[in-house]
């Protein structure tokens, strides 16, 4: 019913920037929420960014102020601006988006399949 797609990964060097995408397409009642998440050694995933339908956003501690979370006005799409990348930022990114159904109370997550960032030093 709905399809998340990233994109936008790729090798960078360290201290460069990427951009990634976060598309979320199909049969969409309501946003909530939409957010990217990597994989942490020892951990299931951790929270890179968020970003609710009010515009609010959450960053992990090791990103903020470096990376930056926004959407597009349909309030399908996000992007995550990563600026001065880190050897340590390496891993593969994937998004998750929350929708509200229509039945109250009720909301749904999907992932999207991931997009890997490589960073050399």
């Amino acid at each position: 019913q709905v399809q998340v797609v990233e994109s936008g990964g790729g090798l960078v060097q360290a201290g460069g920037s990427l951009r990634l995408s976060c598309v979320a397409s199909g049969s969409i009642v309501s946003f909530y929420e939409m957010g990217w998440y990597r994989p942490v050694p020892g951990k299931h995933r951790e929270l890179v960014a968020v970003i609710k339908s009010d515009g609010s956003t959450n960053y992990a501690d090791s990103v903020k102020g470096r990376f930056t979370i926004s959407r597009d006005n349909a309030k399908n799409t996000v992007y995550l601006q990563m600026n001065s990348l880190k050897p340590e930022d390496m891993s593969t990114y994937y998004c998750n988006a929350e929708f509200l159904t229509g039945v109250p109370g009720e909301s749904v997550n999907y992932w999207g399949q991931g997009t890997q960032v490589t960073v050399s030093t």
